[in-house]
C-alpha cells in the first residue's frame, strides 16, 4: 500500500451518520484510523495536517459488499462468456472500502487460489479485501484441502460459498449441505471467523428448504447461514423473511441498473417494511462483476448482462430518494449490517474513534464525491485519484 501524503487528515464540517445520525462534526484521521471525532477539532500548529472542507456534505462508513466476483463469473455461455476481473478503480468509485469475492459457476477454470491472489492484489493497493472458498458445487474447491482448514488457517477466507435450488448447481442432498455448514462452522471457530456459509438461491422451487431441512434436522444454528438473491421473486423474499423471523440473516442483490430498478426498490423496501422484520438482520450486495445469465422455463440460455458494483450507491440513493427508508436505515443495509456480519464492527462499518478510516462522502444529492480506505484518498470529486498497479 502506497504511503498517506499526510498522516493526519482533518474532515471539516460535515454532516455525519455512523450510520446513525451523530451530526455536523469535524473527523480527524491519523494514518489508517479515525482518531477523533467533535464539534471543533483544533489542530496543533507543530502538526502537518491536510483538511478538507465537506461542509454542506454526507460523511458515511465506507461501503462493504460481501459478494463480488473479483476475478470474473460467467462461462455459461462458453469461454467467450467469461467475464475478466474487476480493476481496482471500479471498486473504489463505487464507495467499496470492504469486499468479500466469491467463485460462481465456474470452478474449471477458475479457483480459489487465483481469487485469493486477486484479494492479496487488492489489499496491497488499498482496499480490505476476504474471500468465500468452494463455488457453486460440492465437494468444495479449496486450498488446503478443506473448507475447514481453509475457514481456519488462510486469513482472507471468512465462509464457503454453495448453491442451491439452481440447475447450475450440483444439487446438494440435506447431508451433504449439513456436512459443510459443520466445516464451516469448525473451521470459523478455530480461526476466529463468522465461517459463513454464504448460499447462493436460484430460481429453483425449493427456495431456502434445503437449508431449513439442515436447521431442523441438525444442531447447526440458523445463524450459520447467509443466503443471497432472496429478493429475485415474491415467493423467495417472503420465505427470506419468516427465515429472518426464526433468526437467520439474509442478503439481498441490489437491483441493477435497468428501466425497472427503481421498481424493483420500491417494491422490495415496502416488502420489508411491511414485515416488520429486523433490517439489521439484512444486508444488500452487489453481485458485482459476475454474469447475470437469463435462462427460459427450460434452462436454456437466452440472454446475459453483468453485475454492477455502482448499484450499491444507487440503491441507496434510491431508497432514500424515494422516501422508502432513512438514510440511516438505507446506509445500516451497506455498512454495519455487514461488518457485524464478518465480525469486523470493531473496525468496519461504522464512524467511531478506533476504526479504520474507511469514509464516502456523498453530496447532497447522496452522489459519490469522495472515497477513503484506511485513510488514504482514493476518489476525489467522482474520479479516481488512485489506480491500480496495471491502470
Amino acid at each position: 500500500m502506497m504511503k498517506h501524503s499526510f498522516p493526519f487528515t482533518l474532515l471539516r464540517g460535515g454532516t455525519l451518520y455512523a450510520p446513525q445520525p451523530i451530526g455536523v462534526k469535524d473527523l480527524l484521521i491519523a494514518g489508517d484510523r479515525i482518531a477523533r471525532m467533535g464539534e471543533s477539532i483544533d489542530i496543533p500548529k507543530c502538526l502537518e495536517v491536510s483538511v478538507v472542507d465537506v461542509s454542506k456534505k454526507i460523511v458515511v462508513p465506507g461501503f462493504i459488499d460481501l459478494h463480488v466476483h473479483l476475478i470474473g463469473g460467467g462461462g455459461e455461455a462458453a469461454s467467450a462468456s467469461r467475464v475478466p476481473e474487476i480493476p481496482f478503480t471500479m471498486l473504489s468509485k463505487a464507495g467499496i472500502t470492504t469486499v468479500v469475492g466469491t467463485l460462481g459457476t465456474d470452478n474449471l477454470t477458475r479457483c480459489p487460489q487465483a481469487l485469493l491472489a486477486k484479494v492479496k492484489a487488492l489489499c496491497a493497493e488499498g482496499l480490505s479485501s476476504y474471500m468465500y472458498t468452494g463455488s457453486y458445487h460440492l465437494p468444495s474447491v479449496t486450498i488446503t484441502g478443506s473448507v475447514k482448514g481453509d475457514i481456519a488457517l488462510v486469513e482472507e477466507i471468512v465462509g464457503v460459498k454453495v448453491a442451491i435450488s439452481d440447475h447450475r448447481s450440483s444439487q446438494p442432498a440435506v447431508a451433504e449441505l449439513a456436512r459443510l455448514a459443520s466445516e464451516a462452522r469448525v473451521g470459523g471457530m478455530l480461526g476466529g471467523k463468522p465461517g459463513i456459509v454464504h448460499v447462493h438461491v436460484g430460481e429453483g422451487s425449493h427456495g431456502l428448504d434445503p437449508i431449513l431441512a439442515v436447521i431442523e434436522q441438525t444442531e447447526i444454528p440458523i445463524g450459520q447461514f447467509l443466503p443471497t438473491h432472496v429478493a429475485r421473486s415474491a415467493s423467495l423474499l417472503k420465505q427470506g423473511i419468516e427465515f429472518v423471523k426464526q433468526g437467520g440473516y439474509i442478503d439481498i442483490t441490489a437491483p441493477r441498473d435497468s428501466l425497472k430498478w427503481e421498481e424493483e426498490i420500491l417494491s422490495i423496501a415496502q416488502t420489508l417494511q411491511e414485515s416488520g422484520i429486523d433490517l439489521s438482520r439484512v444486508t444488500i450486495s452487489s453481485d458485482g462483476n459476475g454474469s447475470l445469465p437469463q435462462f427460459d422455463k427450460k434452462g436454456a440460455l437466452i440472454g446475459m448482462a453483468t453485475g454492477d458494483v455502482a448499484s450499491l450507491g444507487r440503491t441507496l440513493k434510491g431508497l432514500v430518494k424515494s422516501g422508502s427508508l432513512p438514510l440511516p436505515q438505507a446506509l445500516q443495509l451497506i455498512t454495519s449490517n455487514p461488518a457485524n456480519r464478518l465480525g469486523l464492527s470493531a473496525v468496519k462499518g461504522h464512524l467511531w474513534e478506533g476504526a479504520d478510516a474507511d469514509l464516502v462522502i456523498l453530496d447532497e444529492d447522496l452522489r459519490i464525491d469522495k472515497v477513503f480506505a484506511h485513510g488514504r484518498l482514493l476518489v476525489d470529486v467522482g474520479e479516481a485519484v488512485v489506480r491500480g498497479t496495471f491502470e
